[in-house]
């Protein structure tokens, strides 16, 4: 009897434990535009169901039997219909296409146009920073992040950018002007899952926060993690430098969801 009950309030503590940190579990913000995220009420299921989005699997919030899809949009999504992979059913969202400013920037010769020996050093770097962000963890993720670094914000997300007059891909995060030495510390709580010196990036870090969700942040003084390392909520993770390419000290900060690039600020409150 007495072993009866004791197990009956183990798998009841289980339950309440689990429901709590579903119930404390906050969402990102929701915006359907490329650089976006949709967040889609998928209904009841007696399993968790298989989704994916451009075969890229999708973070899942669950309640009861309630799945929520919560699924990040790429910046070259095209506006229209977009479509979500349930199981064995496609389900349908409505992109609107969004209109990002321009920048034009003047940067050292060797940054704009790398030698072979360069590329091949960036081809190395370009496959391992893929790798990390295709990081995909059961671990529950967590919308809800602080800022990494106190500053103001001196590139928005999205930004097309020209570097000597030449058109480069997007800015695919957010920019924080601070001075060189200051802290960066990891918005929400995960696993370091890759560091290094970059070609471009300068000294980088890469954190997964589970469900799809990764980060990184770039042009970094020192990183003050390692690999494998869990990190909570408001640690140090390194120091606001200039490393990589870049005109002064800065934090280039991304944050991924389902291998897609998304903007920071759908994950933050209004203020610092």
């Amino acid at each position: 009897m007495r072993k009866g009950m004791f197990r009956f309030f183990a798998v009841l503590a289980i339950i309440l434990i689990s429901s709590l940190s579903h119930a404390d579990t906050q969402l990102p913000k929701e915006n359907r535009v490329p650089g976006g995220i949709a967040i889609i009420n998928l209904g009841e299921f007696k399993h968790k169901p298989d989704v994916s989005f451009d075969n890229n699997p999708v973070w899942l919030h669950q309640s009861d039997n309630q799945f929520t899809a919560i699924v990040g949009i790429p910046l070259n999504q095209k506006s229209g219909l977009a479509h979500v992979q349930v199981n064995d059913q496609a389900v349908s969202f409505e992109v609107t296409d969004k209109k990002y400013k321009e920048q034009r920037l003047t940067v050292a010769r060797k940054h704009s146009n790398p030698s072979e020996k360069q590329l091949k050093r960036i081809r190395i770097e370009s496959a391992k920073s893929r790798k990390a962000f295709k990081t995909f963890s059961d671990s529950q993720a967590n919308g809800g992040f602080i800022w990494p670094a106190k500053g103001p914000t001196s590139s928005p997300f999205g930004l097309k950018r020209f570097f000597n007059d030449q058109p480069r891909r997007p800015h695919s995060g957010l920019d924080i002007a601070a001075p060189a030495g200051d802290k960066i510390v990891s918005p929400t709580a995960g696993k370091v899952v890759l560091t290094g010196n970059f070609f471009f990036n300068g000294n980088s870090v890469f954190i997964d926060h589970g469900q799809g969700l990764v980060t990184m942040y770039c042009h970094m003084q020192s990183i003050d993690v390692k690999e494998g390392q869990v990190v909570e909520q408001g640690e140090l993770i390194g120091k606001i430098g200039s490393t990589g390419r870049v005109t002064g000290p800065h934090l280039h900060w991304t944050v991924s969801l389902n291998n897609s690039r998304v903007d920071p600020m759908l994950f933050l409150s209004d203020t610092k």
